[in-house]
């Protein structure tokens, strides 16, 4: 069964019931579904009265060594006292399979939405990214992929081609348009990158605040440029991003050095993003979930403005990268 094909509609409560029972868990409130869509989250409280959250994995995404070796980056990260949310681990375990399906299971952490525009708690989080990447720096993921343009650009304008997703009346526009995206980003795509491992989508809503940072979901984690955990930090017009950079920066590089050439992708990981994400809901789209959760995906309204944001972002690619103030 290919991914597109796939739905969690096996997955019922009993289901998940047992799949739990049969690592010694047992829950006693109802399974309370969290926001992912990618994979099944569950919340709930087990009979020793801890409250816990269960990530079911959707088949055939990744393998039982690309698990495994993000759960072993997160506990590492755990072991130098860097917040994370870690998986717990059963008897020497921390990946566990019932009928098909993958999951493992996680303490369930409280806390805040982390305030974008604070800078106060923007440089905090800045010197926990450093942390983070110190650690990631002494060894590569084998097993987990390395960010290239096949998997972010060719292969998502293969699917969205190949899709009816686009009306007819803007199809040549939309793919001219995202064509001269591409060009450009792979124009100034570097030929030699730094890898190193990352959370990959340190997005904000992946950062809990509870008295500081606390850095959840590491699912698509990856090998690839130190900036892409640290782009989608950034949010207004260029002055505030300049700003929120080197305020990061300042936190991070008391921990980690960082190359400053990188300030150069920050517009192409963007446009990267951007058909990555298309692609990514029209191939998941025969998950029931998608629908219900993304109904504008299909409305022709979304598809012109994306024409809208592909020519802005653009515009964005041609102006010249971010520059930091020098510090003397």
């Amino acid at each position: 069964m290919s991914q597109q094909d796939f739905s969690f509609t096996n997955l019922t409560p009993d289901a998940l019931w047992f799949a739990l029972e049969s690592v010694g868990v047992r829950a006693e409130s109802g399974l309370l579904a969290l926001n992912s869509y990618e994979n099944r989250v569950y919340q709930f409280t087990a009979e020793d009265g801890q409250r816990y959250v269960t990530k079911f994995y959707r088949p055939q995404r990744w393998s039982s060594e690309q698990i495994i070796e993000e759960h072993q980056f997160t506990q590492q990260l755990a072991d130098h006292e860097i917040p994370v949310a870690a998986p717990i681990s059963i008897e020497g375990s921390t990946l566990f399979n019932h009928q098909g399906y993958k999951f493992a299971l996680f303490p369930s952490m409280g806390g805040r939405q982390f305030e974008v525009d604070n800078l106060d708690h923007l440089e905090w989080v800045g010197r926990y990214m450093g942390r983070i990447h110190s650690v990631a720096k002494q060894q590569p993921f084998i097993h987990r992929p390395t960010m290239s343009l096949d998997e972010y650009l060719y292969q998502p304008r293969k699917i969205l081609e190949n899709s009816n997703f686009i009306p007819s009346h803007i199809e040549n526009a939309f793919f001219n348009d995202l064509d001269l995206l591409i060009k450009e980003i792979v124009q100034q795509w570097p030929s030699e990158i730094n890898h190193m491992r990352l959370h990959g989508d340190c997005h904000p809503s992946n950062i809990l605040w509870r008295d500081g940072p606390f850095f959840v979901d590491l699912d698509d984690a990856r090998n690839g440029p130190a900036v892409q955990d640290l782009w989608m930090l950034l949010n207004g017009d260029r002055g505030d991003k300049m700003l929120q950079m080197e305020t990061l920066l300042e936190g991070y590089e008391e921990f980690c050095n960082f190359n400053h050439q990188e300030l150069k992708l920050i517009e192409p990981l963007r446009g990267l993003r951007m058909v990555y994400y298309m692609a990514w809901l029209a191939r998941r789209w025969q998950d029931p979930a998608f629908p219900m959760a993304f109904p504008w995906f299909a409305d022709p309204k979304y598809w012109e403005g994306q024409v809208l944001a592909i020519k802005e972002q653009l515009s964005a690619i041609a102006e010249p990268p971010l520059q930091l103030t020098p510090q003397w």
